[in-house]
């Protein structure tokens, strides 16, 4: 992978021309999308976010930190215990840049050893597992990981919305489709464009079958404003 939202992250903290984002999926037409909204802090994140942080107990896991603005303000605000990873080197570079003390290139499904309080998964970041049927491993890796009382903080969205209906009000989904909150994500920054990668959005019903299908309790913590959640899932 090029690893080009990254590449826009270290080019934003070290003020190398960055540019904005272009982002595309194979249900929405291209848009842009500003590398600064990576760098926000508490006050400009999302109600949902704030909530989650508000939330964070113990030694916290920040899975898929990116530039890592959550775990700045854990540890910083919060003076809490805190692991950023991402599989971008290149976002990597750029917390540590901002000063996170403990950050890591390196994939959740390669933690061993280890156990957090707290297991952050923002941004929609239950979608890194890519297909619904990579979930179970997935959940299973992350309960893995909790201590005793811990908690695994999610948000992501049904995407239901953007699909057409049909003569009787149903929603019309691509027979092609396993999952309609399956897309295929696409990123491009400075005229280069990554391959494609898989992605997925998960509607709440479908996270809490998959969470006590697989030893977990769920629970919806908030609704945002545009079909948007944030769940627990804990032990």
């Amino acid at each position: 992978m090029k690893d080009l939202f990254g590449k826009a992250m270290l080019d934003y903290q070290t003020g190398n021309n960055p540019e904005n984002l272009i982002t595309e999926t194979s249900i929405s037409e291209a848009d842009e999308m500003s590398v600064a909204y990576l760098f926000r802090n508490f006050k400009e994140m999302p109600a949902i976010e704030q909530k989650a942080l508000n939330l964070c107990t113990g030694r916290v896991l920040d899975v898929g930190c990116g530039a890592g603005s959550h775990s700045l303000y854990l540890q910083n605000e919060k003076k809490m215990d805190v692991t950023a990873i991402d599989i971008s080197a290149n976002a990597i570079e750029t917390c540590k840049l901002r000063g996170i003390k403990d950050a890591r290139c390196l994939n959740v499904m390669a933690i061993e050893d280890e156990k957090f309080d707290t297991i952050l998964l923002l941004m929609n970041g239950a979608g890194m597992c890519g297909r619904l049927n990579n979930l179970t491993a997935f959940l299973q890796k992350l309960k893995s990981l909790l201590n005793t009382g811990g908690k695994i903080l999610l948000d992501s969205s049904d995407i239901i919305y953007m699909f057409d209906e049909d003569e009787d009000g149903g929603k019309w989904i691509p027979a092609d489709t396993s999952y309609y909150g399956e897309v295929e994500f696409k990123v491009s920054y400075k005229g280069e464009t990554e391959e494609p990668f898989n992605w997925m959005y998960i509607d709440y019903n479908t996270l809490q079958n998959a969470a006590y299908a697989n030893g977990l309790k769920c629970r919806l913590i908030m609704e945002g404003s545009h079909y948007d959640y944030l769940a627990s899932l804990t032990l």
